[in-house]
């Protein structure tokens, strides 16, 4: 419960820090900027290669994963849908219901509420005494094949924004080479996979991508260049890996720590909401980025909206799995509520795109909340729980 509380206040350090930074740092902001983005993806990619390190399959039995990998992609689906249609038809005037731009940025955007956080999940449900139960088994799985799915999708939400260039058709070779190379090799490389050397991948991956961006920034313009984020080579690089279970305090200490110093990061990279002009900036920026701010109150009130709406699209899973018990059903899908890096990690690249306004402050705030939420649905999940174990047990029936 400590590191969720943490994560939800790094994360709103680094909001407010982003508000008062710039005005207190002068022309001195730039530079620091440049630096804490370079952490950034460095901490995104640390974390994904943990994330990789976690999808762990029989491929014999690929064929029996089928079914958890549509489940896993349905639950990721309806809260993001949920979402995007809230933004679009409630945050922005109606003018821009049907405008493909609009769509396009909140599609992206929304995408937030799409991922699990499988790290902290995992590590509750694990200290909920709930490691050997068939609910924390099946929501390792679908958590994994969640963020999965959330990742491959990001690339044509993204090729979206940009539109169709020949860039695009050299991107796609690069994911599916990725995907070849992770699904080939899966759990094949007996790597060194202590913190230090997790963070030497995290800098090689981010040099790799960065080198490639530069690199075609200098030859073809800004506007030309090949731009891969971070977020599938490393989740690639932790496949690949033969994984090791690191169980060591100062393991943990350092993992956690990054992981607070990311989200500390993903506030401060929002954009300043104060003391802007958005009629002035409107011709500039994206749709939503040009939207007049709201009142407190009535941010407050999008952000438990948004948030029911994310939760009720993440219960899927009650619809399937039939062989179980209804409690085991909703035990898992209250389970896939938590949020964290992945989501966070969404809501950095939107803002690469201009994507602001009110609407990125509610998806940030919709992401502390259901981090401070996050102690009550692992109470929830383990009386569910044991509940259903009591009952199987009555019946005879074995976990």
């Amino acid at each position: 419960m400590k590191k969720v509380i943490l994560f939800s206040l790094f994360l709103m350090f680094g909001l407010v820090a982003s508000q008062t930074f710039p005005g207190l740092m002068g022309e001195n902001y730039i530079y620091f900027k440049q630096i804490s983005n370079i952490l950034l993806f460095i901490c995104l990619s640390f974390i994904m290669i943990n994330v990789g390190r976690e999808f762990e399959i029989e491929k014999t039995k690929w064929r029996s994963y089928s079914k958890d990998y549509l489940v896993a992609m349905a639950t990721a689906a309806f809260p993001w849908i949920f979402v995007a249609i809230y933004f679009v038809f409630v945050l922005l005037p109606s003018q821009y219901w049907f405008d493909s731009e609009a769509w396009k940025e909140n599609l992206l955007l929304s995408r937030f509420a799409a991922p699990t956080s499988a790290g902290i999940l995992f590590t509750m449900l694990a200290a909920a005494g709930l490691k050997s139960t068939w609910v924390y088994k099946k929501v390792q799985v679908l958590a994994i094949f969640d963020d999965l799915d959330t990742i491959l999708l990001m690339i044509p939400l993204q090729v979206m924004m940009v539109g169709l260039r020949w860039q695009l058709f050299v991107i796609v070779f690069i994911v599916s080479l990725l995907l070849i190379i992770g699904w080939k090799k899966l759990a094949s490389y007996d790597m060194r996979q202590d913190w230090k050397a997790i963070l030497f991948y995290a800098i090689v991956v981010f040099s790799i991508t960065q080198s490639v961006y530069l690199g075609t920034k200098y030859l073809y313009g800004e506007e030309a260049s090949i731009h891969i984020e971070v977020l599938l080579p490393a989740f690639i690089l932790g496949m690949v890996m033969k994984h090791r279970h690191i169980d060591t305090p100062s393991e943990h200490r350092v993992t956690d720590l990054i992981s607070y110093i990311f989200m500390f990061l993903v506030g401060l990279s929002m954009p300043a909401f104060f003391g802007v002009d958005f009629k002035e900036i409107s011709e500039v920026v994206t749709i939503t980025g040009s939207q007049p701010f709201m009142s407190w109150e009535v941010i407050a009130f999008h952000v438990i909206i948004v948030t029911i709406l994310s939760n009720i699209g993440k219960l899927f899973p009650i619809f399937t799995y039939k062989e179980r018990l209804l409690k085991e059903r909703l035990a898992i899908s209250i389970g896939m509520f938590t949020r964290g890096e992945v989501g966070a990690g969404i809501i950095f690249i939107s803002i690469g795109y201009n994507l602001g306004g009110p609407a990125l402050m509610i998806s940030v705030l919709t992401l502390v909340l259901n981090l401070i939420l996050t102690g009550f649905f692992v109470i929830w999940v383990r009386r569910l729980t044991k509940s259903a174990m009591e009952q199987n047990k009555l019946a005879g029936i074995e976990d």
